[in-house]
């Protein structure tokens, strides 16, 4: 075990059956690295909590969607040695010629991408869209001959926020003002900045603070229309600084329209316990979008014992912020990763929710989606700080898969549903050594990777 400070605080993390707290100190001067060459992931299958390893259907040679994931990395650790961050790191993991394939890129500038994504700019071009921390540095990156490197990019927002920490924590893009533009929408650590940075007219982008809160920080953003207006709003999860002692940090989330020139308002009130991740989309299909919460749990300090679980709360449009309905209950204290998609084919979405130590979960609406929802466990040998997934249809058939990254275990595994049961392969397996921290994983066309 060794314990270090991550970016002044201290966070837990089991990693290969150690309780690992890193740190990030800023990085280096922009760096021309080339790509690493690309590697092959062996995929190896196995049965999930409740899958069988066999009626696998065989995976395309070739799939048009690929992966990206935002990382951290830690070098092994030396004897008597506290490691060093390695620069932010992207990887990409992609299907080609019937083998999945892992490439990556480097930021030195940054020793964390805590979102990496897709963008089109106005102009119809593919890009790969980045926030980083500590530099706070918001860019696109075009892929060149010899992949992405950090000289080949557009800083579109590179900013000191002027506290202790300084970091691009959440992006996501969407239509926000209603004339096409994708609009890219950002949330900072520490001084509670939530931000859009819109391209204008003639090129260049533009950037707009919608909020300020010193020593606030904020861990999430999402866009949707939960009052069915068709204008699109922000939604963000402010709250007290990190703590480690699983005691009150309180928080809420709040809402932004900028298209109606609407500010702060705060939707759900969570009191003395706070959420680090929301999901905006319409789950139970009634044509409207609904807010759901992922509510983290209390541990008495004296006895270090869960007193209150982790909670997946629902709102509506007109749900009291102090109100919001409990529709699923579990034994954890994090829970930071919450993802839609409809795994079985049968034109009904469901939710995914990756915990910290609880495993992978399946919860499914019932006649009443402000009840308890039906869960069932995917699996419970998965896990991670962050536990970063998401549900994509990388072969495009019109049913999800799930992709889950265990950083517990260093994997990267793909979950296709079977006669209704999951069935789980290993996609990529790290061999490295290093201490990684997933914080993102998202769909790409394949023809981006390099």
């Amino acid at each position: 075990m060794f314990i270090r400070s991550f970016h002044g605080l201290l966070v837990s993390f089991v990693l290969t059956a150690m309780v690992i707290v890193v740190g990030f100190g800023c990085g280096g001067q922009e760096s021309s690295a080339p790509k690493a060459p690309a590697q092959k992931a062996a995929a190896t299958q196995k049965p999930s909590a409740g899958g069988k390893a066999s009626g696998l259907p065989a995976t395309a040679d070739n799939l048009p969607q690929a992966l990206v994931l935002g990382l951290a990395q830690f070098p092994p650790r030396a004897a008597g040695a506290i490691p060093k961050a390695l620069p932010a790191t992207m990887s990409f993991l992609v299907r080609r010629d019937g083998e999945w394939e892992v490439v990556e890129a480097v930021d030195e500038r940054s020793d964390v991408f805590h979102k990496v994504l897709h963008y089109t700019t106005p102009e119809g071009e593919d890009r790969i869209l980045t926030g980083a921390g500590s530099e706070a540095i918001l860019a696109l990156w075009e892929k060149g001959p010899d992949g992405y490197s950090a000289e080949n990019t557009e800083t579109l927002w590179q900013k000191d926020f002027g506290g202790k920490f300084s970091r691009m924590r959440d992006v996501e893009v969407a239509d926000v003002f209603g004339d096409g533009r994708e609009v890219i929408v950002v949330a900072t650590h520490d001084q509670g900045v939530v931000a859009i940075v819109s391209p204008v007219p003639g090129g260049g982008y533009e950037v707009q603070e919608l909020d300020v809160e010193p020593n606030i920080f904020v861990h999430e953003v999402e866009t949707g229309d939960v009052d069915g207006d068709g204008v699109v709003e922000i939604y963000a999860t402010p709250s007290e600084p990190n703590k480690l002692d699983g005691g009150e940090q309180s928080g809420r989330v709040t809402r932004y329209i900028p298209a109606k020139g609407e500010g702060r308002k705060v939707v759900a009130d969570l009191g003395h316990r706070h959420a680090k991740e929301i999901l905006v989309d319409d789950v139970d299909g009634d044509g409207t979008d609904e807010l759901y919460v992922i509510v983290e749990g209390k541990i008495d300090k004296a006895t270090k014992k869960l007193t209150e679980k982790v909670e997946i709360l629902r709102y509506d449009a007109d749900t009291d912020p102090k109100e919001g309905k409990v529709i699923a209950r579990f034994d954890d204290r994090l829970g930071r990763f919450l993802t839609s998609g409809d795994v079985d084919g049968d034109g009904q979405k469901e939710l995914v929710a990756a915990l910290y130590s609880n495993g992978v979960w399946l919860l499914r609406p019932g006649a009443n989606p402000e009840d308890r929802w039906k869960t069932k466990v995917i699996d419970r040998n998965s896990g991670g700080f962050e536990h970063a997934s998401i549900l994509a249809d990388l072969d495009e058939d019109g049913t999800s898969e799930l992709y889950v990254v265990s950083d517990k275990h260093g994997e990267v595994r793909r979950y296709v549903w079977q006669n209704g049961k999951p069935v789980r392969e290993v996609i990529h397996k790290r061999t490295d050594g290093n201490s990684v921290f997933t914080w993102n994983i998202m769909p790409i066309p394949a023809k981006m990777v390099p």
